[in-house]
């Protein structure tokens, strides 16, 4: 009987320290294009039903025409090992914070110098080192909000039904 009260009581034990997951919970992407190395940190936000992007009045998660801080909880970040290009325009080593503006055809997508923010809170668009355009095309139903990158270079933003991928060289 000991033996029962004690596996009972460990069992009950363990879940009083079981934690719930995060509602965004962090995420990392590493892909190496051609030698260098492409790192982005970001949180990813459900839909969960929720209006993802659209106008301002509709009251969406990421209004069309506004900064984003494309993710959730601190702004996302990309770090590059070494000089590259994206969408055929220069853009030094380092780390960035990654906003964007999205917009029903096209987003803006932004490299920042102040890697260190919570959100799109204290962004100042005049740190912003490159600002790059990526076209927005129909995706499948993607619940969480998903970075990728490519081997050939392609980094792709996919939520909701929505996809937007910019190039890297």
């Amino acid at each position: 009987m000991k033996k029962y009260l004690a596996i009972l009581f460990s069992v009950m034990s363990f879940g009083a320290f079981a934690q719930k997951a995060p509602a965004s919970p962090p995420a990392v992407v590493i892909q190496k294009v051609g030698s260098t190395e492409v790192m982005i940190k970001y949180a990813q936000p459900s839909v969960k039903g929720r209006l993802v992007f659209a106008a301002k009045d509709a009251k969406p998660l990421a209004p069309f025409g506004e900064v984003w801080r494309t993710g959730a909880n601190e702004a996302t970040t990309i770090e590059f090992s070494s000089d590259v290009t994206v969408q055929g325009k220069p853009l030094a080593k380092g780390v960035y914070s990654l906003f964007t503006i999205p917009g029903p055809t096209e987003w803006t997508v932004i490299f920042n110098s102040d890697a260190k923010q919570w959100g799109a809170y204290t962004y100042k668009a005049e740190k912003d080192v490159l600002r790059v355009t990526g076209k927005v095309s129909e995706h499948a139903m993607t619940e969480k909000f998903t970075i990728g990158v490519s081997p050939a270079g392609q980094i792709s933003l996919d939520w909701d039904k929505s996809s937007v991928s910019i190039y890297v060289k």
